[in-house]
Order: structure tokens, then C-alpha cells, then sequence
């Protein structure tokens, strides 16, 4: 016997209204516009933010692409809801899955959705108005066809192009809110290009980029989250590839370099949209545009693991194909991803080696425990591992702790000294600074003139070769395997004879 079945249909106006709160932001929304740009084969992409006033009634936002436009059937499939099935079968290259982020994203941001499109020279035009649904919430899912009146000219960039398609968003009311100026405007547009930047880097970098994307006509610069190339980059892995259901995951793992060994501009750069903390971990894409951008995938022993500072410099490239979106739990937003449970061992070996790595690169300072012959740098400070913890001492084998020693004629005395130090060491409050300040307290002479360094190493070199007999060059290279004088090999050439008359009272408080 068959069961009784009612037709129940979604209202229009309600159904729209509902989808506005799926969490995009203003450059997620965009991005996914500019997915079905790529996927239309556009090979030019420009976005224009339009201020119209702090009442905004008319700013607008558009993207405009050069790809190969779409009928009046295969627009109206576009623009309705649902026309698409996530199970359907979609090409390689295809960057979308649900079939609905048109929409959506363009709901979330505006009231007013109009989509124009050239196809073998022949336009069309349909619209969304969502202010039209809601005083008929009676008349069903009514699509306009044409711009709404006055808005004929925004159009115009389609004007005689053989192929092509506009996205124009008008009411804004998710964007241009009470007290909205033309400085927030602005801002939005930069935050804009810094995730378009991020998203589609590997799009529109390289030797063969595949398009070129504009914001009000300037070149969006890609970010490539890796450094890849710089020559201070501290280690990437071999590419590791693993079989899984749905296709090839392909991952390789960075650690980019110590803060120390950046300039402030490169430095400022690398750090991304989010800053340091926030873009650490996983880097997951689909047909080289980037889902999610940084975090731990819910990874870890037990308790998932969290951004940590001293985990900041691990970057980890994931590369999944598009079949794999119904494993890898990706959502509407094209922003979360969680991996299937048979590749979260794998994964986690992988990330455990990365993170353990990017750990002694910050715990380090970037300062190579190694120096050029293979002679290990001597450090100042060892840790004792101890039952009852770690523990951070001195060493009084370090050439410099050891001159003073022995030079002084009271070695209790400076040994009562250093034992005090270590005793004293603020740990607490260090942790305390690094987290509220996210970011690292300067060590070594970072941030000092050149003259305070020199005059330093003025006053060890003067001791070595007088008091303890070196020659010039032993006494140089005893310098440079010596923390922190190895990253100033420069200084450390310039030391000569008339040194050994440097009067160190005088130049050292």
C-alpha cells in the first residue's frame, strides 16, 4: 500500500531569507562567486566596489568575467535553487559542488541579486529581489527578467562582448549597515584582497597563471602561504602522496623561517589575513584553490590539538580532488573540511613531524646548532629534563660564561651569580607577554644598534687573544661558533689588532 504524500513547497520570500544566514563573510561570498568564473573558463576577473553615501541604498558590488557566458536555459538554471544535485557527477576542474553558491553567497550580502550574460554574442538577464518576494509572499519563486530600473548602466561593462558574464549585488543591507562610512568601505576592499589573495594564489601565480583577477582595476597580488623560495626557509618534505577512496591526497609540509630571520616587511607579509597564530596547520585544496587555511583538521592524541605559539611556523599543503568533497565533509562555504577517519592516522604522523620541527626552529631562534665545518654552535642556556620537570640552566662551558669565571678570581661568587639568574628566570611572565602580545620577546641582540654588538665582541675578542693567548683567526672562529655571534659574521671579520686596546668600561653599561 502506498503512503498518502503531500506537496509541500518552501515560500519563496521565507525560503531566501533563510539562506541569508549561512555565515558567509563579504570575501568568502566573493570568492565563490569567482569559483564559477574560473569554471567558465575566464581568463580575466575584475571586481568593483561602487560607494554611493553613507546611506548606501546604492553601492554596489560587481564582478564582471571574460569566460564563456551562459544561455538564457543554462543562466536560468544557474540562478535557481537546487537545479543542481551535490551527487551529480561534475567536470575535474569544477570548482563548485552544491550548485547553490551563486545564491547563497550573493544573498548573504545583498537584497538584490542581477546576473547578466553573453553567450555567443547573445545576452540575457534575469534578477533576484528579495524586497519583491517579501510584499508577495503569496506569488511564488518569481524571477525578473532585466536589470531593476536605474540599474541599466552597471551593466554596461557587457556591453559589446561576444561571451562574458556580470554579477551585480545592489541593497547591501549586510554590508553598508547604520554608520557605515566610506573608510569601512575601504577597509572592506583591502580585507577582500588579502582572502582573494590567499584563496586562488596558485591560480594567478606562477609561470602560467591561469587568470588574472582585479580589484578596481589594480592586480590582486597572490600570497603563497609556504615562502616558497626563500632562501632563509627553514625545511620543506619530500611530496607525500596516499590512495584513498574518493582519489590521490597529495601533502607536503613547511616550516618557514624564524621571525629573526625575516625583515619586518617580509615578516608582516608572511603572517596572512589572520596573523601568525591563525594561519598555522593545514592548508587544504581542491584543484589548487584553497578551502581551508590553517588549523589542525580536529587532529591530535585525544584532545585535538590548538594553535600554539611555539607551533606557528608549520604550514602543511593538503591537495584533494573534487570527488572527495562528501568525505572530507567540505560545506556550502567551501571553508571547513574534516578529514575521513582511515586518513587521520596518516595525517597526524605527518603534522606531528611538521610541528615537531617548526618547535625547535622557534625554541631556537632560527639559530643553526651546527655551524658551517659541522662544529656545533655553543649555546648559552641548556634544558635539564627532570622527573619533576624542565629546568633551564646556564652553561658554564659556553666560552663567554667561562672566561668571566675564570678571569674574575672569585669563581663561587659569579657561579652564586649565574645560579641566581637561573633561579630568577620569569618563565611565567614570559608566557604571559607571548600570549597577550602573539607574538615572541626579542632575544639576542635583536633590535640593538650596531655599536652595542660590536662593542661586545670587542670585549671577548680582546680577552681571548691578550689574556688567553689565541691567535687573531682562533679567536674569530671561536666567536663564530658561539651564540649569538654566528648570525654576525661581518662583525665577528671586522675584529683586528687595535681591539686589543678596547677599554670595555667605556663602551658597555
Amino acid at each position: 500500500m502506498t503512503s498518502p504524500t503531500r506537496n509541500v513547497p518552501p515560500r519563496a520570500g521565507a525560503m531566501l531569507e533563510s539562506l541569508r544566514g549561512l555565515g558567509y563573510s563579504t570575501a568568502t561570498a566573493l570568492a565563490d562567486i569567482v569559483d564559477n568564473s574560473i569554471s567558465a573558463g575566464a581568463t580575466a576577473i575584475d571586481i568593483q566596489f561602487g560607494w554611493a553615501g553613507e546611506h548606501g541604498a546604492a553601492s554596489r558590488i560587481s564582478i564582471l568575467d571574460n569566460g564563456r557566458g551562459m544561455s538564457d536555459a543554462e543562466l536560468q538554471s544557474a540562478m535557481t535553487l537546487g537545479d543542481k544535485s551535490p551527487l551529480d557527477e561534475r567536470a575535474s576542474g569544477d570548482l563548485g559542488r552544491f550548485g547553490m553558491g551563486l545564491k547563497t553567497a550573493s544573498f548573504s550580502q545583498c537584497r538584490r541579486l542581477t546576473v547578466a550574460s553573453v553567450k555567443a554574442g547573445t545576452p540575457s538577464c534575469l534578477r533576484w529581489d528579495l524586497d519583491a518576494l517579501t510584499t508577495n509572499p503569496t506569488g511564488g519563486w518569481l524571477m525578473f527578467e532585466g536589470p531593476a530600473a536605474g540599474s541599466e548602466e552597471f551593466l554596461k561593462p557587457l556591453e559589446g562582448k561576444s561571451s562574458g558574464t556580470l554579477v551585480l549585488w545592489e541593497i547591501l543591507d549586510r554590508i553598508v549597515t547604520d554608520s557605515y562610512k566610506s573608510d569601512d568601505f575601504a577597509k572592506l576592499t583591502d580585507e577582500v584582497d588579502a582572502h582573494l589573495a590567499m584563496v586562488f594564489h596558485r591560480l594567478i601565480d606562477g609561470p602560467s597563471p591561469r587568470f588574472r583577477l582585479t580589484i578596481n582595476g589594480n592586480a590582486v597580488t597572490a600570497w603563497d602561504p609556504f615562502m616558497t623560495g626563500h632562501p632563509a626557509k627553514t625545511w620543506s618534505s619530500p611530496v607525500a602522496k596516499q590512495p584513498s577512496s574518493s582519489g590521490l591526497i597529495i601533502a607536503e609540509c613547511h616550516v618557514l623561517p624564524h621571525k629573526d630571520m625575516l625583515t619586518a616587511a617580509e615578516l608582516k607579509r608572511a603572517e596572512g589575513p589572520d596573523g601568525w597564530n591563525s594561519q598555522q596547520g593545514f592548508y587544504v585544496y581542491r584543484n589548487e584553490r584553497l578551502l581551508v587555511a590553517g588549523g589542525w583538521l580536529g587532529l591530535g592524541q585525544g584532545k585535538g590539538w590548538i594553535r600554539e605559539e611555539f607551533h606557528r611556523l608549520a604550514r602543511i599543503r593538503l591537495d584533494i580532488p573534487n570527488t572527495a568533497d562528501a568525505d572530507w565533509k567540505i560545506d556550502i562555504r567551501k571553508s571547513s573540511a574534516r578529514p575521513p577517519v582511515v586518513l587521520r592516522p596518516w595525517l597526524t604522523r605527518i603534522a606531528e613531524d611538521a610541528r615537531g620541527r617548526a618547535r625547535k626552529v622557534f625554541a631556537y631562534r632560527a639559530s643553526p646548532t651546527v655551524g658551517p665545518k659541522g662544529v656545533p654552535i655553543e649555546q648559552a642556556w641548556r634544558v635539564e629534563h627532570l622527573k619533576s620537570g624542565i629546568r633551564y640552566r646556564i652553561d658554564e662551558k659556553h666560552p663567554v660564561v667561562a672566561s668571566v669565571i675564570e678571569a674574575s678570581g672569585k669563581a663561587n661568587l659569579v657561579k652564586a651569580m649565574l645560579r641566581v639568574i637561573e633561579a630568577t628566570v620569569p618563565v611565567q611572565r614570559i608566557w604571559l607577554d607571548t600570549a597577550e602580545n602573539k607574538d615572541t620577546p626579542h632575544t639576542g641582540f635583536s633590535g640593538d644598534p650596531p655599536e652595542a654588538i660590536e662593542a661586545v665582541l670587542r670585549t671577548l675578542y680582546a680577552d681571548m687573544v691578550g689574556r688567553q693567548c689565541m691567535s687573531s683567526d682562533d679567536a674569530k672562529q671561536a666567536l663564530l661558533r658561539t651564540s649569538p655571534f654566528q648570525d654576525y659574521p661581518a662583525f665577528v671579520d671586522g675584529l683586528h689588532a687595535a681591539d686589543m686596546n678596547f677599554n670595555p668600561d667605556e663602551k658597555i653599561a
